[in-house]
């Protein structure tokens, strides 16, 4: 961002808009610029009209959506610039920040910019789908490298208290012996206590039996941000030794994607969003993918509005508690993990052995991992 920080009545400038000129005229060429690009994003909002915090400007804007991405990038710092943009998409359907090649060459790569190309990838023409591809995978990226540590974390394996390592790592720490070995090393007049040696606990990295996780997850539109990080989950997973991974997707057709994990980019690229559910019939296919049902975790993630048969689903996933596999309906898995669901589905699940709830992806890997040492 261009100049130094703003004072107050600037700021206050900012948040009114242009109903607030005659009490707080713009006081620079920069604060009339900035208060211009908002203008044009905020101003069409009719509900901040009415509350009299932002207005539509005299004149219409003469910006054209790329004009408007240059003058943002120019202007606002870049949290500010992510959050112009998400908003563009998400609050006010501007479809355009995503679909025009000139605004995806410079538009800053961001999990809300990944959902909006999710669900205008069919209006591309092949030039922009190829740009925005570049943006999926920054993304997918991004996620994947934070999921990657999370995973590193919580599959490290048991601490195995029969054996040393020389890995200095502060959760192996052998607490009891370091501090029996260092009691000599006391001093009294400082109250301290120096640790001569530390030792380390190894960890066992093997697991006896391999496992099955099998992800399912609902296409329909309003599950997009839990469809993306199915994908960059099961991607992460795949290599994961002891585990064998299945990514299954839906709507009112089951499709079956697990071929295609291990290029997320591409698999989100051919996920089809919207159109009804049988979540019923997903979960059937994924308990036919079960080997071992002892040893299966099925991941049903889903808002569980059935348009096929309650009964039925209910039925199945009965049918895979019995038989010994974990069942973990998820009603969002993404970073907010704040989901809108049918609970009273959700609760007939849960009374049938299901658990139901909505977890980060972090929170999936740890619940896997638990389930899996178990």
């Amino acid at each position: 961002m261009s100049g130094g920080p703003l004072g107050a009545l600037d700021r206050w400038r900012l948040v009114l808009g242009d109903v607030a000129e005659p009490a707080l005229p713009c006081g620079s060429s920069r604060v009339s610029a900035m208060d211009g690009a908002l203008t044009w994003l905020y101003g069409r909002d009719e509900e901040l009209a009415r509350r009299g915090e932002r207005g539509a400007g005299r004149e219409p804007s003469t910006l054209s959506t790329p004009a408007w991405i240059d003058e943002i990038h120019r202007l606002f710092p870049r949290e500010t610039i992510e959050r112009l943009e998400r908003d563009a998409v998400e609050r006010y359907d501007l479809h355009e920040v995503v679909t025009n090649p000139e605004v995806l060459a410079r538009i800053e790569p961001d999990p809300a910019l990944l959902q909006a190309v999710l669900r205008t990838k069919h209006l591309m023409k092949p030039e922009v789908l190829e740009l925005a591809r570049n943006l999926v995978r920054e993304v997918v990226r991004r996620l994947m490298e934070e999921l990657a540590r999370e995973i590193r974390v919580a599959f490290a394996g048991a601490l195995d208290r029969r054996r040393r390592s020389n890995v200095r790592i502060a959760r192996n720490l052998d607490f009891r012996r370091t501090l029996r070995g260092s009691l000599g090393r006391w001093s009294p007049s400082k109250r301290k206590l120096y640790l001569e040696k530390p030792l380390f606990f190894a960890r066992s990295r093997r697991f006896s039996e391999r496992w099955q996780v099998v992800l399912v997850v609902d296409q329909s539109g309003s599950m997009v941000r839990s469809v993306i990080h199915a994908a960059v989950t099961a991607a992460c997973l795949w290599n994961l030794p002891g585990t064998t991974t299945h990514l299954v997707a839906f709507d009112t057709k089951v499709v079956d994607l697990t071929r295609d994990v291990t290029d997320p980019v591409e698999l989100l690229l051919k996920v089809q969003l919207g159109g009804g559910t049988d979540i019923g019939r997903a979960v059937a296919y994924a308990a036919g993918l079960v080997e071992s049902p002892r040893r299966a975790v099925v991941v049903l993630i889903s808002d569980l509005f059935e348009g096929g048969s309650p009964e039925s689903l209910v039925r199945t996933v009965a049918g895979l508690t019995s038989q010994g596999s974990q069942v973990l309906v998820l009603a969002a898995l993404d970073e907010n993990a704040h989901p809108t669901f049918d609970r009273a589905l959700g609760q007939r699940l849960a009374d049938v052995g299901a658990h139901v709830g909505a977890m980060t992806p972090g929170q999936l890997v740890a619940f896997l991992a638990e389930r899996i040492r178990a």
